[in-house]
């Protein structure tokens, strides 16, 4: 068996797509996924599975949450390799890398697209593109940078989901334990 992590974009943020935890869980369980853990409010899941197409998972847990939930919410698929590797590609120095945030990306990015967000610069903030992350440090903090995962998501047209330094190390020690 594989251990994944699964990263939901956008529940239980702002009052919208109420999931609780528990019902997460319990709803990975049923479609007989293994040592199911979440990690915080935000949709951040470890589990194993046989399954080894990404999205096969991505569009199995997609539709368990329309048909339990009745929403639809985008759902990326890593392994803790694959986040193990965009932290140590991350090309700030160790402060700032412990208080970056990385936009984690559902598609890859073509070279236009990739041109289309280089001309953007803002005061405080620096952000670079890198395969499929976006590693961003905001020295005033992630909750006033421009450069956030809206901006991302708009002048790429991908669709993005953002966790913190902290909440990606988290997961992959949780991927570790999980039997």
């Amino acid at each position: 068996m594989q251990t994944y992590l699964a990263f939901l974009r956008g529940i239980n943020v702002g009052g919208h797509n109420k999931i609780p935890m528990q019902d997460l869980r319990q709803l990975l369980d049923d479609l007989s996924f293994k040592a199911v853990k979440t990690y915080i409010q935000t949709g951040n899941i470890v589990f194993k599975s046989s399954e080894i197409d990404k999205q096969v998972l991505e569009s199995k847990i997609k539709t368990a949450i329309l048909n339990q939930f009745n929403f639809q919410i985008p759902v990326l698929i890593k392994t803790p390799e694959e986040i193990h590797s965009i932290l140590e590609r991350c090309p700030f120095n160790t402060d700032e890398k412990q208080n970056s945030y990385f936009a984690l990306l559902f598609a890859k990015v073509t070279k236009q697209q990739k041109e289309a967000i280089s001309s953007y610069s803002f005061p405080n903030e620096k952000f670079q593109l890198i395969n499929n992350c976006i590693y961003l440090y905001s020295s005033t903090g992630y909750g006033r940078a421009k450069a956030n995962n809206n901006f991302f998501e708009k002048k790429l047209n991908i669709t993005a989901t953002t966790r913190n330094y902290k909440t990606l190390i988290k997961l992959i020690e949780l991927s570790n334990t999980v039997v």
